[in-house]
């Protein structure tokens, strides 16, 4: 199964068919999404969400943009798509692909760029698996079976068949190398708790489930060997956008001597971004925070903050896996007391 995907159709228009993130662990359905405006709304309700698959999204919308809209709407109707994360860099670059390809080539072309985006990423997402696993043996060469923590959810649903970060752990999983896997719950709308934790339980991993604010005292314990997250964007200097609470890990994972690892796709970096400080953190609203799924869980009026993202600044990241290369942070930190910079003056492969 996956998570995105194009339908084509005989003498008319294709569409997206995408699985509906919100009702899960307890349903398992899909979306057909045959227009823009329902796949912004699919894209703002988490419906479909993680850096790689919105990248995907963004590239398929484009392409049932072209072949649904009349042209003189389609600007308006990629701004809107582009814009509906604006943390997420992947969002953009997808839709960016596309819509240079559309203006050249029309709605083929536009599909075209999505579809290669879609096997990109597939692609993509097992050379980060591999390369992941691959950097903890060199970091983590003992025990033989390791503990990791995440957060979020960085598998499968994050991606079209594979994952960033939790495809890490899956493959340590296969090679029998996973003690377990520790996972935040991630509040406010428990991606951990209802998305990790079920992909984890379908592929047989053990895993532990654990409150957010457990994660510092269970790293301090020596309970976890590295701690693994995604990102939504990387700026320049190293930076790194992902899911709140991400910031609280990195502090932790340092004051415990364990590697932290950022694993997303290279598209995620974004070099126009000099550092963290200029990357925009979506805040989703006080609603999310005042109730889960129609519960009440403050009073109606509570003010209330709900950024959706926290940036972790790049002294505290060991390494950052992408499906190109392995950016050693910490060995770059050594041997500069410059800010790290993910561009050409990199080598290719850091580590």
């Amino acid at each position: 199964m996956r998570t995105i995907d194009w339908v084509p159709a005989d003498g008319g228009p294709g569409h997206i068919r995408l699985v509906d993130q919100t009702l899960l662990p307890g349903t398992l359905a899909e979306l057909d999404i045959r227009t823009v405006d329902e796949l912004v709304d699919a894209i703002a309700r988490l419906a479909v969400r993680g850096a790689p698959a919105l990248g995907v999204a963004g590239a398929m919308g484009v392409a049932l943009a072209v072949q649904t809209l009349p042209t003189a709407q389609l600007p308006a109707a990629v701004a809107r798509l582009r814009a509906a994360r604006p943390t997420a860099a992947n969002l953009a670059v997808g839709v960016d692909k596309a819509w240079a390809q559309a203006r050249g080539g029309g709605g083929s072309a536009a599909l075209a760029a999505a579809l290669a985006m879609r096997d990109e990423d597939i692609a993509g997402c097992r050379e980060m698996a591999r390369r992941g696993a691959e950097l903890l043996r060199l970091l983590v060469p003992e025990p033989p079976r390791l503990t990791a923590l995440t957060i979020c959810n960085t598998g499968a649903l994050a991606a079209v068949e594979h994952g960033t970060a939790l495809s890490v752990i899956e493959r340590l999983h296969e090679e029998d190398r996973l003690e377990r896997a520790v996972v935040c719950e991630t509040r406010p709308l428990l991606q951990g708790a209802r998305l990790t934790a079920w992909e984890l339980s379908r592929m047989g991993a053990a895993y532990e489930l654990i409150v957010d604010s457990a994660a510092a005292s269970i790293l301090a314990a020596g309970e976890v060997h590295a701690v693994l997250v995604g990102a939504d964007r990387i700026a320049a200097n190293g930076d790194t956008a992902n899911k709140i609470g991400t910031f609280a890990l990195a502090l932790a994972a340092v004051h415990a001597g364990v590697p932290f690892l950022v694993v997303a796709p290279e598209t995620t970096v974004d070099l126009a971004t000099p550092t963290g400080a200029e990357i925009e953190i979506e805040d989703r609203g006080a609603d999310e925070i005042r109730a889960f799924r129609g519960v009440a869980t403050a009073p109606a009026d509570a003010p209330a903050r709900n950024p959706a993202f926290d940036v972790t600044p790049a002294d505290l990241i060991t390494a950052i896996v992408t499906d190109r290369r392995v950016v050693d942070l910490a060995a770059h930190r050594e041997r500069s007391a410059r800010s790290a910079y993910l561009g050409p003056s990199l080598n290719e492969e850091e580590a």
